[in-house]
């Protein structure tokens, strides 16, 4: 997940001195080659991983505006994915950087910049329907994406995955950062649920998943927001980790955001927008989900019940283990994500209690549901 950096407060530090040289040399090429203006380079945003982004301008002669440079040590990062699904985006004619050069071995490359701004940035709950363009552009993008799917071009998210994301929850939220230790009783009530939404998931259809689609990974561009033009749309970043998983994913992840919570009724309109969309489309090819908005909204929720846990893991672990607590003060929104889901599901009630008796909290009180004008 991207984190947004303030530039100004931000100076540029490097750990290895032979890696800050290194990159040195590769900026002076840079700027024979692409025009770019080595002293006008600033941090762009740092990432949940180890990559960074800069932010630099590139000469007039060369076109001007500004350009995108990654940091990836190759000891942590591998860039030929992002490589290869920037590739396979764009050709299902989704917005996404073009790659102007890439230092494989070093682990740096040279991007265009597609805005510097974010979508979660521009939102604001208290006024949807200001969003609402937005979210459309966000759908239309996501089910180009989806339709260009082809089976054994990306790695399968498959059960194993999906229960090595699950497997995150009790041991870094619950035992590390709660530091409660399931009973026996408890541990075959976790992995009862567990059993449940894989099976849940894994009788989806499946389609390429971006991973983490949500507002702070997509980018307003500078010329001014307008689907109309291709330039004019909004921008897809952090794509790397992209699989061929299940169809729910990425709808999941765009209306229930880490960052940034919408009342159910905005849920639900974005959801039903999706859903015609990717109908259209011929997606929708299970469980009778072309006829029935409902069933394929339960599929989205216990899709999402499974991101969820997921991400409350993760947020444990990018505190307590990579010193990036800027993370936990967003785990509430997702522990309320599951509660909000276990409470609606009969077969969820003894995971909806264990999480009440690890929280210490009551049952909240239950949504209402309705659709935008």
């Amino acid at each position: 997940m991207s984190t947004p950096t303030d530039p100004s407060s931000s100076a540029i530090v490097w750990a290895d001195p032979a890696r800050a040289a290194a990159f040195g040399r590769w900026l002076q090429g840079l700027a024979a080659t692409h025009g770019v203006l080595p002293e006008t380079l600033r941090l762009a945003s740092a990432d949940a991983s180890f990559r960074r982004y800069f932010r630099l301008q590139r000469a007039p002669a060369h076109g001007g505006g500004t350009l995108i440079i990654m940091d990836a040590p190759p000891v942590h990062e591998d860039c030929r994915p992002f490589v290869r699904v920037a590739a396979l985006m764009r050709a299902a004619g989704v917005r996404v950087p073009e790659i102007l050069a890439w230092d494989e071995a070093q682990g740096f490359m040279l991007l265009t910049d597609l805005g510097a701004q974010t979508l979660l940035q521009t939102l604001a709950p208290e006024r949807p329907e200001a969003a609402l363009p937005y979210f459309k552009d966000a759908i239309a993008a996501l089910v180009d994406w989806q339709r260009a799917s082809q089976p054994g071009v990306l790695p399968p998210y498959d059960e194993a995955l999906l229960r090595r994301e699950l497997a995150l929850f009790p041991e870094w939220y619950v035992q590390r950062y709660r530091g409660v230790t399931l009973t026996q009783a408890q541990q075959r009530t976790l992995l009862a649920a567990f059993d449940l939404i894989v099976q849940r998931v894994r009788a989806q259809p499946t389609v390429w998943v971006h991973r983490d689609y949500m507002p702070r990974n997509l980018m307003l561009p500078y010329d001014g927001f307008d689907p109309a033009r291709p330039d004019g749309r909004l921008g897809v970043l952090d794509f790397q980790d992209a699989v061929h998983g299940p169809l729910t994913y990425d709808i999941a992840s765009l209306m229930r955001d880490a960052f940034l919570s919408w009342d159910e009724e905005v849920v639900l309109d974005v959801t039903i927008r999706y859903w015609e969309a990717a109908r259209r489309a011929g997606l929708l090819d299970a469980e009778g989900w072309a006829q029935d908005f409902g069933a394929f909204y339960r599929a989205v929720e216990w899709m999402g019940l499974q991101r969820h846990l997921k991400v409350a893991g993760i947020f444990a672990r990018l505190t307590l283990r990579d010193d990036k607590p800027q993370y936990l003060a967003d785990t509430p929104r997702f522990i309320g994500y599951i509660r909000h889901t276990a409470a609606r599901y009969r077969e969820l009630t003894p995971l909806l209690k264990l999480l009440d008796a690890i929280e210490g909290t009551k049952a909240p009180v239950a949504y209402s549901f309705g659709r935008l004008g």
